[in-house]
């Protein structure tokens, strides 16, 4: 038991020891600070080097995304139709179907399926 204890110390020691010796090692110099900054062909850019990013469509994808593993989750509900109980079945495949109806509804209700405001 003894020997267990010391070997984790001893890891952890060691990896903090390794963790220490990579931040001083690998600390940036303000030569560094000319990579940093957007470059193009040598002059200073025109616009910005990040451009603004549309919540909206962020959210749109996110929406498909979400409906999208829904839909994987839907396919085996047909296989399973001849080897359960049909009631089970109908009961466990309605409630799936009512919660992405749910779903969907909401987010019409949300407006968040209208690709403007």
């Amino acid at each position: 038991m003894k020997i267990l204890l010391l070997i984790s110390m001893l890891f952890f020691f060691m990896s903090n020891l390794f963790m220490l010796i990579s931040m001083i090692l690998s600390k940036k110099s303000l030569s560094d600070r000319e990579k940093c900054s957007p470059f193009e062909c040598g002059f200073d850019p025109k616009s910005l080097p990040r451009i603004p990013f549309s919540l909206h469509f962020f959210l749109i994808t996110i929406i498909f995304l979400i409906f999208d593993v829904e839909i994987a989750l839907i396919f085996p509900i047909i296989p399973t139709f001849m080897m359960t109980n049909m009631n089970s079945w109908f009961y466990s495949s309605s409630f799936f179907i009512i919660m992405l109806l749910i779903g969907l509804y909401h987010e019409w209700n949300q407006k968040m399926l209208n690709w403007t405001y």
